[in-house]
């Protein structure tokens, strides 16, 4: 059976940290809105990513 918080390919808090980063336009506002790390967002970006095989984000370097 399928794991309650197993959706697409990933979990769902994975595809909700996708979302906020679309949502709110940067990593770390996304971490800010969902109550985590910069690297928690990116880290659950990068497995949502791994999983479609798919680039969902251009990634800059901070400024």
């Amino acid at each position: 059976m399928v794991a309650e918080l197993e959706t697409l390919g990933g979990s769902l808090e994975d595809v909700r940290a996708f979302c906020a980063v679309a949502e709110f336009g940067t990593v770390s506002a996304a971490a800010r809105h969902l109550g985590e790390t910069k690297g928690g967002v990116s880290r659950r970006v990068s497995r949502l990513e791994r999983r479609l095989g798919v680039r969902l984000l251009a990634r800059t370097p901070g400024r």
